[in-house]
């Protein structure tokens, strides 16, 4: 293993105070890719305009390095990881008519897409977006961090293509985990949550979000791994690929280790950030919010990462408590 290389073991990444007492390899000097590329999370751009990369982050998994990249110019966030070895890839499809435990994938989806939103932000560095999962039928949704960080303004797209304003009642950037309450909305469908820690290594998933703004998109895959540990954030800012303001951004992060996370080769995309990865019951069992490139690249190549819901349920309970008082 060379210099760039590191290995870090199984933890959460939903943010709890307790990453201090694991031991993280060290963060390799990596490329930029995005979530952030989760992902890392950016406003809808046209295509065939200004690319929307964003924050840097790293992960430290089984010889690989991780660039996350906030999702604050374009249409979205995700993580990037970049891959040592080979830079072809060569990937198969994973379509399924038939969910295994389920009913069909057009039927889980069916019963998810209006529980799943897309978010538009504002901030001074520029606009970004991601996707968000409804909590409660007035309007609190779950999100990433990330997506809403700093952000002066948020809105937020349903799946029957309405609008509204909305605020953040608080965050959990340890855990990348955010609530926000669109306002003037009422009969909003809440997701259904499941118990992640019910699922096992092959159980069959569908990723819903925004990839690069794209409301309402739905990808199918299985549980590639569990208890993945992976890093974000701690990007020097010096990637010329980026744009100036995005560079800045990038410098600000901080790093975030996030344990136990969920490995799924779903596509996720930029955008699909603050997403729900549901299980074939149509429960949502983890909040996408990374992925893993190759090379010089920003797009799915089959390795993506989610928050286990019952680590993000937890933290977005404490924030809505926190809030009430």
């Amino acid at each position: 293993m060379n210099a760039e290389q590191g290995w870090a073991g199984p933890r959460d990444h939903r943010g709890d105070q307790g990453h201090q007492d694991r031991k993280v390899a060290p963060e390799a000097s990596t490329g930029i890719g995005n979530p952030y590329m989760p992902g890392p999370v950016p406003q809808y751009m046209p295509p065939g305009t200004r690319p929307w990369w964003t924050a840097r982050r790293r992960i430290a998994a089984a010889g690989a390095a991780v660039a996350l990249a906030l999702g604050a110019g374009g249409a979205g966030a995700v993580a990037a990881m970049e891959l040592a070895g080979p830079r072809t890839v060569i990937g198969s499809p994973t379509a399924v008519s038939r969910v295994a435990g389920g009913g069909t994938v057009a039927q889980v989806a069916a019963a998810v897409q209006p529980s799943v939103v897309s978010i538009r932000t504002q901030s001074g560095a520029g606009s970004g977006g991601g996707s968000g999962v409804v909590l409660r039928s007035d309007g609190v949704i779950l999100t990433n961090a990330h997506v809403v960080e700093n952000a002066s303004r948020v809105s937020v797209r349903f799946s029957d293509g309405r609008t509204a304003q909305a605020t953040v009642l608080g965050s959990d950037t340890g855990g990348d985990v955010a609530v926000i309450k669109a306002s003037g909305v009422s009969g909003l469908k809440p997701a259904a949550l499941g118990d992640s820690d019910a699922l096992a290594v092959g159980d069959t998933v569908l990723a819903v979000g925004s990839p690069l703004g794209l409301d309402g998109s739905v990808t199918s895959g299985i549980v590639s791994a569990l208890g993945r540990e992976i890093q974000e954030g701690g990007g020097d800012g010096g990637d010329s690929r980026l744009p100036p303001y995005l560079r800045d951004q990038v410098s600000q992060r901080q790093s975030t280790v996030i344990g136990n996370a969920i490995q799924t080769d779903a596509a996720i995309n930029p955008g699909n950030s603050g997403g729900a990865l549901v299980n074939a019951a149509g429960q949502v069992i983890g909040i996408n919010t990374a992925i893993a490139t190759s090379g010089g690249g920003s797009g799915n190549i089959g390795v993506g990462f989610a928050i286990p819901i019952n680590d993000a349920r937890k933290a977005a309970e404490s924030i809505i408590a926190a809030g009430a008082r």
